[in-house]
């Protein structure tokens, strides 16, 4: 009896230490996934000193001077000097014991930008969120909208760990798809109140339209407003004839996404979008090379029903989110292919997706040719004249990038669209102000993050180069310059981003970037070559 006793202590103990160990090899897992030479943070106090501040609300830089952040909040905004006279140490704010400094001489901070159509990868694409993630981060990126995606479930998890800081990551909202997740596709108002109701439950932030029926867009839209919950729009083509921007707008509506919608409210001689009779809207050339044409058939520039129409949607306190970048490729398919990242840091599976295909979404190049880009050149001229003069009049224009498809990759396609609102006819202030105040304004954040002020999250961007001078220079890849010695060199990228008091070093962010895509071609045996090239 007593040698069992002693076999069954023996198991105890054994069963004991088999848990210690199990325990002892999560937490160590746990602290691997948490720990990152690329993230530190939050500190009990952080000082970044002596940078050029660029607010966010469209006032003139400013400094040099000293931004305090205690946890994660901006506690102090000190001005310690003037341009090019010595600082005096005794104007400075003192370093508490535990805390860091950020010697910012020279650099200029920004508040973190705000993409707003940011989708956390995809299956298609072989892309998943850690990659994007340090993407997004690398590129001063601090808060995405997601429109849609992989279900609220899959980002509202790791919207929760962004939360946590387990993972490496930026703040995140959730905008569900409209009916995803439906056990039976919506068809009466009725379920499409249910359906909002529940998507609240669940957590979402907001809902993703693509447009319905309009009965039911009206129910959906008035049941969401009810909640508090905001909304954007992409109005695909299989709706918009019935159910076009001012429709959205005036059912409640908050954003609508790229375009789409928008030109159908302005036509004043048609009620449908010119299709030729061989259109096929599953053949993506048809869809996208038509859409090139779409702004030519609207309203001319400035014509009353023009003047209308972009009137009553700034009454309606309306969010354009347009998205330029990701349609850049169908002016110029050349520069989008050959852009100089894609060798470094794209991923071969997401390469892959780009290429000519008649399933792949984004990737009409069939037999795209110099018609289409024409056709599309002179679609932005009067598409970017509907944005300037909107953003003149009062109305909000935020930054999205909606990257992943068309050759836009994650985080570099972002600072695309900040070249390409500085092109539509903002001035780099305005740039810096679409890409966060109006953003967090869009958002219902706007007392939270968006500029640097005090008692607001500190979401800040530290580049050590001036944007307003030059964009590029935020770019992970950096500026070309030449120096006084004929000497060709890279100036700029983004050197820490900030979320919420942790600090990102955007060099390192990049580097892990590197080398995911490096050990996936390794694993592939791929090399990256262009369209038709063995």
């Amino acid at each position: 009896m007593q040698e069992v006793f002693f076999i069954l202590l023996k198991i105890y103990y054994m069963k004991s230490l088999l848990s210690i160990l199990i325990v002892f090899f999560l937490t160590t897992v746990k602290a691997q996934e948490n720990s990152n030479s690329a993230a530190e943070g939050p500190f009990s106090q952080l000082i970044i000193r002596g940078a050029t501040l660029i607010n966010g609300n469209g006032a003139p830089p400013i400094g040099p001077v000293d931004i305090t952040v205690t946890n994660d909040k901006i506690t102090s905004i000190d001005v310690v000097g003037y341009p090019g006279v010595a600082i005096s140490e005794g104007r400075r704010p003192k370093l508490k014991t535990g805390g860091k400094e950020i010697d910012a001489t020279g650099m200029f901070v920004m508040p973190g930008f705000v993409d707003m159509h940011g989708h956390i990868g995809g299956d298609a694409q072989g892309a998943d969120w850690d990659y994007v993630f340090r993407l997004w981060l690398a590129h001063g990126i601090t808060t995405v909208r997601e429109p849609s995606g992989r279900g609220v479930a899959y980002t509202i998890d790791l919207k929760k760990r962004s939360q946590k800081n387990e993972i490496i990551a930026p703040r995140i909202l959730a905008y569900t798809g409209f009916g995803q997740g439906s056990k039976e596709p919506i068809s009466t108002p009725e379920q499409a109140r249910e359906w909002v109701r529940n998507n609240a439950k669940n957590g979402a932030d907001g809902i993703k339209f693509f447009g319905a029926e309009p009965d039911i867009m009206t129910a959906a839209l008035d049941e969401n407003k009810k909640l508090g919950l905001r909304s954007a729009c992409h109005h695909a083509q299989l709706s918009v004839a019935r159910w076009n921007v001012l429709h959205s707008a005036r059912a409640g509506l908050t954003s609508m996404e790229h375009w789409y919608g928008l030109p159908e409210a302005l036509f004043d001689d048609r009620t449908v979008q010119n299709y030729p009779l061989d259109y096929n809207y599953q053949n993506e050339q048809h869809r996208f090379g038509e859409a090139g044409k779409l702004w030519k058939q609207a309203a001319a520039p400035y014509s009353d029903h023009w003047n209308s129409v972009m009137n009553e949607l700034i009454d309606l306190d309306f969010t354009l989110v347009p998205t330029f970048n990701i349609y850049e490729a169908s002016r110029d398919l050349h520069r989008a292919r050959r852009a100089e990242w894609h060798e470094t840091y794209t991923l071969p599976s997401l390469w892959r997706f780009y290429q000519p295909s008649k399933i792949s979404h984004g990737s009409y190049w069939h037999f795209w040719g110099t018609e289409e880009e024409v056709a599309w050149k002179e679609n932005f001229k009067l598409w970017m004249t509907f944005i300037n003069e909107y953003k003149n009049r009062g109305g909000r224009v935020t930054a999205g990038s909606d990257s992943g498809f068309i050759f836009q990759l994650y985080g570099f396609a972002y600072i695309r669209e900040l070249e390409l609102l500085r092109e539509a006819g903002f001035h780099p202030l305005e740039v810096i102000r679409a890409a966060t105040l109006n953003g967090a304004e869009a958002l219902g954040l706007d007392k939270l993050i968006g500029s640097v002020e005090i008692g607001k999250s500190a979401d800040l961007v530290i580049v050590g180069e001036n944007p307003l001078q030059n964009l590029k220079v935020l770019y992970g890849t950096g500026a070309i310059k030449l120096t006084e010695q004929n000497e060709v060199v890279r100036v700029g990228g983004v050197k820490y981003t900030i979320r919420e008091g942790v600090v990102y070093d955007a060099h390192q962010l990049l580097i892990e970037v590197e080398k995911m895509v490096s050990e996936a071609k390794e694993k592939e045996q791929f090399e990256l070559k262009q369209p038709g090239i063995n």
